[in-house]
C-alpha cells in the first residue's frame, strides 16, 4: 500500500503525472480512508489541468478530513481555473486560515493564489461591465438613428415645399450627428476612466500586495498591513521583512494618516475593493 504511494511520489517527482495517478489510484483502492492519497492524486490532476477530477478528489479528501489544508488549496486552484471565482476565493481563504491555525508554512503560495483569484474576478467583472456598456452604447446609437429616419420620413410626407423639406432634413441630420457625437464622447470618457483604474503602490501592503485596511508603521519607517506583518512576526520571525532589523508586535504604530488616505481612495473608487 505504501509502495504504491512511494512509487506515485517518484513518478510525480519525475513529472510523469499520469503514471503517478495510476499509483495513487491503486493506493486509494487498497485504503480509501487515507485523505492524503486523494490530495496526492488531486495534485497530479491539477498538473494535468483536469480541474473537474481535481475537485472530485479534493472533495473526497475533505470528507475524510475537513481540516486538510491541501484539500482546500488544490480545490481552490482548480475552481479558479474553472472561473468559479467566488468559490475559489472561499476555498483558498479557508486553506489560508487552516494553515495559520496549524502553523503550516506554505510560503506565499496560498496568498498568491488568493491574490490571483481576486484579480481574475475583478477583470471578469470588468469584462462583463465593458460588454454591457458596449451593448448600451449600440442600443442608444440605434435609437437615435431610428428616430432620425422616422423624422425624415415624416418630413418627406409633410405638406411642404422641397426647399423647406430639405432644410428640415438638414436640421434633423445635424441634431442626430450632435446627439451621436455626445453619446459616443460620454462612453469614451467612461472607457478612459476605466483604463486608468489602478491602485497606487503606496496604498498596497508589501507582503500581500493588496490594498491595506489597517496600515501600521515600524520603527524603520516601513508601512505594512497589520494582519500581514503580525502573521510574519508570528510565523517567520521577529524582524522587519524589508529592513531585516529586529521587530516586535508592540513596536507597530497605526499609520492614521495613510489610513485616512486609503479610506478616501476606496470611497471614491469602490471598484478597488475587488482589485
Amino acid at each position: 500500500m505504501m509502495d504504491f504511494k512511494e512509487e506515485g511520489n517518484r513518478f510525480f517527482q519525475a513529472r510523469k503525472f499520469n503514471d503517478a495517478v495510476q499509483c495513487y489510484t491503486k493506493a486509494i483502492i487498497k485504503n480509501p480512508s487515507m485523505p492524503t492519497y486523494f490530495t496526492n492524486r488531486a495534485l497530479c490532476y491539477l498538473k494535468l489541468k483536469n480541474w473537474e477530477k481535481t475537485c472530485l478528489d479534493c472533495k473526497s479528501a475533505l470528507e475524510l478530513d475537513g481540516n486538510l489544508v491541501k484539500g482546500h488549496f488544490f480545490q481552490g486552484q482548480a475552481l479558479l481555473e474553472m472561473k468559479l471565482y467566488d468559490e475559489a476565493i472561499a476555498c483558498l481563504t479557508r486553506a489560508q486560515a487552516l494553515a495559520k491555525e496549524q502553523k503550516l508554512n506554505f510560503g506565499d503560495d496560498i496568498t498568491a493564489a488568493i491574490r490571483l483569484a481576486r484579480k481574475r474576478k475583478f477583470h471578469s467583472l470588468e469584462d462583463k461591465r465593458i460588454q454591457q456598456e458596449i451593448e448600451l452604447q449600440t442600443y442608444l446609437n440605434s435609437l437615435i438613428a431610428k428616430e432620425c429616419q422616422k423624422n425624415i420620413l415624416d418630413i418627406n410626407s409633410a405638406n411642404l415645399n422641397e426647399q423647406d423639406k430639405q432644410e428640415h432634413r438638414n436640421n434633423i441630420e445635424e441634431t442626430t450627428r450632435l446627439r451621436l457625437e455626445k453619446i459616443n464622447e460620454l462612453f469614451a470618457q467612461v472607457d478612459d476612466r476605466r483604463r486608468r483604474r489602478e491602485v497606487p503602490d503606496y496604498l498596497c501592503g508589501k507582503i500581500s500586495f493588496e490594498v491595506m485596511r489597517d496600515p501600521v508603521i515600524t520603527p524603520s519607517g516601513v508601512t505594512y498591513d497589520r494582519k500581514d506583518i503580525e502573521e510574519h512576526l508570528q510565523r517567520v520571525g521577529h524582524f522587519d521583512p524589508v529592513t531585516r532589523t529586529d521587530l516586535t508586535q508592540e513596536q507597530l504604530i497605526p499609520n492614521l494618516a495613510l489610513k485616512e488616505v486609503i479610506d478616501g481612495f476606496l470611497e471614491e473608487n469602490p471598484w478597488a475593493e475587488d482589485f
